[in-house]
C-alpha cells in the first residue's frame, strides 16, 4: 500500500506544480491581465492538494527507503531537502505575495521580479522531483539504466 501512495502521491504533487508553474508562464505570456489575476490567486488554493501530496510522497518515499542512503535511493533523499526548502522558504511565500500583488492589480516591478523568481525555483524544483520520479521508474526497473 505504501509503494501506491508513493507513486500517486509523487505524480500528483509534480503535476501540481507543473500546472502552477505552465499556467504562470502562459498567463503572462499571453492572456489578459484579468486572467494573470485568476490564475495568482487561484494558485495559493492548489496547496491544500499540493502540501498534503507532497507530504504523503516524502513520508512514504522515507518509509520505502528504509534507513537506505546509498544508490537512487540516496540521490533521492538528497535531493529532497532542496525540494522542501525551495517550496517552504521561496515558492508558498512567493504565491501568497503574489497572490495579494494580484488581487490588489498591482503589477509593479517588484510583481515582476518575485515572479521571475517564482519561475526559475518553480523549475527548479519541477526538475529536481522530475528526477525523483526518474530514479524511482530506474529502480522498479520501468526505465532501463543507461551507464
Amino acid at each position: 500500500m505504501i509503494k501506491i501512495i508513493h507513486r500517486i502521491a509523487g505524480a500528483l504533487a509534480l503535476l501540481t506544480i507543473a500546472t502552477f508553474w505552465l499556467t504562470t508562464v502562459v498567463s503572462e505570456l499571453f492572456a489578459s491581465e484579468a486572467t494573470v489575476i485568476i490564475v495568482k490567486t487561484t494558485i495559493p488554493w492548489g496547496f491544500l492538494l499540493l502540501i498534503p501530496a507532497l507530504a504523503a510522497a516524502g513520508g512514504s518515499g522515507f518509509a520505502l527507503a528504509n534507513g537506505r542512503r546509498a544508490g537512487l535511493v540516496g540521490e533521492k533523499v538528497r535531493r529532497m531537502p532542496w525540494i522542501a526548502g525551495n517550496g517552504i522558504l521561496i515558492l508558498v511565500p512567493v504565491a501568497l505575495f503574489l497572490g495579494s500583488k494580484a488581487r490588489a492589480a498591482e503589477f509593479d516591478a517588484v510583481f515582476y521580479a518575485v515572479q521571475a523568481l517564482e519561475v526559475i525555483v518553480g523549475g527548479a524544483n519541477i526538475t529536481l522531483l522530475s528526477l525523483n520520479m526518474r530514479d524511482g521508474l530506474k529502480m522498479k526497473g520501468r526505465l532501463r539504466r543507461f551507464a
